[in-house]
């Protein structure tokens, strides 16, 4: 285990509350790069929500390349220190070394001009998205094209930045690797866990197909990722880094897409396991699918940014409609003991959603939940808005249904 993990648990640094949050890409729904003004938009809404008290206050990124530059650090972290929102950032990995030498020149400079005003907001490092799973056989499958990184690759990106940060203010965040869960289970990725301080994990009940997905399985399916994830982890901290349900669009085999299930899957796995208990990014606030004929659209606001949800998102203090619970928290500094349980027991998963931040990859994944606490803790060319890519991958294996 990295002495980063030791520090926290070592250290009286005081965590702060549960991060919960949802996934920004770059650009906007119509592809236009998102500047300050669209990301501030953004964090306010996600912040106003109507009944959610103010929870939605962490944004996940997926890259550190502001849209429409070599190198130069992302918009989104002026507007988090403008609307008082922490940050999970992403360093795109699918791109090869030289992007990575750019990602990491955009964090480093974000270091150098924002100062603590920025390090002081982060709560993780996630070095890729999905990279994993774009190369595996169910990957390659729904994607024939799809680009990903090998594990030995994603080592030795995870050792660079590391390094990039020593001595400054995110010396003591969290790096580590999101992907799918059913990559996690794969030991031929062990040594990316080995090397991580944590793992993120994407799950879509809806996408998994080759099981009963209907909503009323929904939680069962997360709970069978989640246990499937924690067991790879090597008591590692778990993040969810992607879940959700689409308010509309095509059936899958059971799952049907509509804001009376979207709302019962926040409630059952969202209220019920994972807010207050354990990091989560739900997807997704603003939808950025424009093939809406063919895709599901996951936004909670719909396509364009408002404070006004689809569904209610109040959380009912007393439900028992998902079992089990996560536990975990990521703190400002990274380091740290993190306490999962498995928010359930167990069932079949199989492939099916995803996001990713490629122009010219997306992937599908399967479910999978998480808990955590992660403590203490571009390929601008090439990669478009997080929200639309990682769906190519997972139509793919939708098209029967299509």
């Amino acid at each position: 285990m990295h002495a980063s993990l030791f520090a926290l648990a070592a250290s009286l640094s005081v965590a702060s509350a549960v991060n919960r949050g949802f996934n920004y890409g770059a650009v906007t729904r119509e592809g236009a790069m998102k500047n300050e003004a669209s990301f501030t938009a953004e964090f306010k809404a996600a912040k106003g929500l109507a009944n959610t008290d103010g929870a939605f206050s962490s944004a996940r990124l997926y890259t550190m390349i502001q849209s429409g530059t070599t190198n130069s650090p992302i918009s989104a972290i002026p507007a988090a220190i403008a609307t008082d929102t922490r940050l999970f950032l992403g360093l795109w990995a699918s791109a090869g070394q030289t992007n990575m030498d750019n990602e990491i020149a955009a964090l480093t400079s974000a270091i150098q001009q924002y100062g603590e005003e920025f390090t002081s907001r982060v709560n993780g490092i996630s070095v890729g998205s999905e990279d994993l799973y774009r190369i595996s056989p169910t990957g390659l499958s729904n994607d024939p094209l799809g680009v990903g990184a090998q594990p030995a690759d994603l080592v030795k990106y995870i050792k660079q930045v590391r390094k990039a940060i020593a001595g400054t203010g995110l010396s003591k965040v969290a790096v580590g690797h999101v992907d799918t869960w059913d990559v996690w289970r794969n030991g031929s990725n062990s040594a990316v866990i080995d090397e991580a301080d944590f793992l993120g994990m994407n799950t879509f009940p809806y996408f998994q197909i080759t099981e009963d997905n209907s909503i009323e399985n929904a939680p069962t399916l997360f709970n069978n990722a989640y246990d499937i994830t924690v067991a790879a982890a090597k008591g590692k901290p778990v993040v969810v880094t992607e879940t959700g349900w689409p308010v509309s669009g095509k059936d899958a085999a059971g799952g049907h897409p509509s804001t009376a299930n979207a709302r019962s899957y926040y409630e059952a796995v969202g209220c019920n396991t994972l807010f207050g208990k354990t990091d989560t990014y739900w997807y997704t606030l603003v939808d950025a699918n424009t093939a809406v004929d063919s895709q599901p659209q996951f936004g909670i606001v719909g396509t364009t940014v408002s404070t006004k949800s689809l569904f209610d998102l109040t959380c009912d203090p007393v439900n028992g409609s998902a079992t089990g619970s996560a536990t975990g928290s990521m703190t400002t500094s990274v380091s740290a003991s993190a306490t999962t349980v498995s928010p359930g027991s167990t069932s079949a998963a199989g492939t099916g959603s995803g996001s990713g931040a490629s122009a010219t990859n997306g992937t599908a994944s399967g479910a999978s939940p998480t808990s955590t606490t992660v403590t203490a803790a571009g390929a601008a060319s090439q990669m478009k808005a997080s929200t639309i890519v990682g769906f190519f991958g997972a139509i793919a294996a939708l098209v029967a249904f299509v």
